[in-house]
């Protein structure tokens, strides 16, 4: 193949030695400290999982069979998983302190192609994610409302699959439009909310955690394990969930103010904590109520209402809101930067590029928080969450396979962290990613597919033909000069 052939190839890989001239001119501002991301990484982790989806699985839902207390297990498999699939984006993040994440890892690594699919899923993915957050403290509103008294009209705080009359959940649609507003203020502001909520959230589980002990009835833990394992290993593909969100971190390492640094230790200080916390919270909320009585849609405000703590029970739900707003906007920050990257690599058309004097990529940001929102007012939360992780799940097997082929095609690249055990912890990555995948059903695969339908016909229309990597692209001078901030 000729040096012309190759840059027109789909399987044309970028230069890990271009990226940080890119990052000079990117028009992003460079001011995430190490706790900044830590907190970023914990805020896109902790939220939903512990507050709604923990609470879902142990329950069970219209097509899947309560786990009971087993739900433990599925949130450790879940997390084990996503342990390897950490330390690979750990390994990457110190390599390559850039905006799109996953996508540019699989850019670097295996091809165009793979970038496009990964980035396109991602961006499906991500708004996806702002839009179950976005229902799951639609359920905490309600149930604060209900505390002092108010009763929101099922019509307009639940969607008509829910089977309880509802048309459009405004409450998530409102706070969908609420955390893109506080995103657009820029980076800056945006990480010193982060770092406020997030302590705010983990001093709010650890009070959960130490009342909840005081009623915890062991009685609750028997059976342990009701519908079997099968259903505990469905359980794990819906909770992983809950057990990622250092990958849209990930996503600020271009406005880090040491990236190649910080990253890597934010991605793993912010699993670890988080994982500790969903061991103990899962323990308590099984062992306060009966699984059969959990409040899918507000697990822990349910559990002290049947302990006869409804004054507890608000002040979670109130609190809950909060904490679960860090979850979306780790999110949302992370569609946007993927989507700001592929459109500065020329993939997608250089308009969803520009960013202003906040440094915030502001055309990209509204539209996604538009999206999420139309997404959360009329789909229910599991079919939301489980194209959510089909997503991600697939994402973390390409970042698993890139960061194995990377380390032997690259092995010179200075990495500020190598993962261990190499390739069995990526290996083992891929393949406990690949199986949670299996788990999910053919209805949220259908989705999927549809999705990546669509993304490889506007790849083979416009993104092949206007990559910065070909030279004959009609955006070429971008290789140069790069999308600079509006005024």
């Amino acid at each position: 193949m000729n040096g012309k052939d190759k840059s027109q190839s789909i399987m044309r890989r970028k230069p890990i030695d271009e990226i940080e001239e890119e990052n000079k001119h990117s028009g992003l501002h460079k001011s995430l400290g190490l706790w900044q991301l830590t907190a970023i990484g914990v805020g896109g982790i902790i939220g939903v999982g512990i507050f709604s989806l923990a609470g879902l699985v142990a329950h069970g839902s219209g097509t899947e069979p309560g786990v009971g207390p087993a739900v433990l297990i599925s949130f450790l498999i879940a997390g084990l998983a996503s342990a390897a699939a950490a330390l690979s984006y750990a390994e990457f993040a110190g390599m390559i302190p850039r905006a799109g994440s996953a996508y540019t890892y699989g850019y670097v690594a295996l091809g165009e192609i793979i970038g496009w699919f990964i980035g396109w899923d991602l961006l499906l993915e991500y708004i996806a994610i702002v839009a179950v957050v976005a229902i799951g403290i639609s359920g905490y509103f309600s149930a604060f409302l209900a505390g002092i008294g108010i009763n929101m009209p099922d019509w307009a705080a639940s969607t008509a699959d829910e089977g309880r009359g509802g048309i459009v959940n405004i409450p998530a649609i409102v706070v969908c439009i609420l955390v893109t507003w506080i995103l657009s203020r820029g980076t800056k502001a945006f990480g010193r909310f982060e770092l406020v909520a997030v302590a705010i959230k983990v001093v709010l589980i650890l009070f959960i955690i130490g009342l909840g002990i005081f009623y915890i009835d062991t009685g609750n833990y028997n059976p342990f394990m009701p519908s079997g394992f099968g259903p505990v290993m469905a359980g794990a593909a819906t909770v992983f969930f809950a057990v990622f969100g250092y990958d849209a971190m990930s996503t600020a390492a271009e406005e880090s103010t040491d990236g190649k640094k910080h990253m890597p230790k934010a991605i793993i200080i912010s699993l670890v904590i988080a994982m500790l916390l969903y061991v103990a919270a899962t323990l308590v909320l099984t062992g306060m109520q009966n699984y059969r009585d959990i409040d899918p849609t507000a697990g822990f405000a349910s559990a002290f209402n049947g302990v006869g703590l409804p004054v507890i029970a608000t002040i979670i739900s109130v609190f809950a809101v909060l904490s679960i707003l860090t979850v979306m906007l780790t999110f949302l920050l992370g569609v946007t930067r993927v989507w700001f990257s592929m459109s500065r690599d020329g993939l997608l058309p250089g308009w969803f590029s520009k960013t202003d004097r906040h440094g915030t990529p502001q055309r990209v940001t509204w539209i996604a928080g538009i999206a999420s929102a139309l997404l959360a007012g009329v789909f229910p939360i599991k079919a939301v969450a489980d194209l959510t992780n089909i997503g991600i799940l697939a994402a973390f097997v390409v970042v698993c396979l890139s960061v194995i082929i990377f380390r032997y095609k690259r092995p010179e690249a200075p990495r500020t962290f190598r993962l261990p055990f190499m390739p069995v912890v990526p290996a083992f990555g891929m393949l406990a990613s690949g199986f949670l995948m299996l788990q999910l059903h053919w209805e949220t695969w259908l989705r999927f597919v549809i999705w990546l339908v669509v993304g490889l016909a506007i790849y083979f229309t416009y993104g092949r033909k206007h990559s910065l990597m070909d030279p004959d692209s009609p955006r070429h001078g971008e290789r140069v000069v790069l999308p600079q901030a509006d005024t």
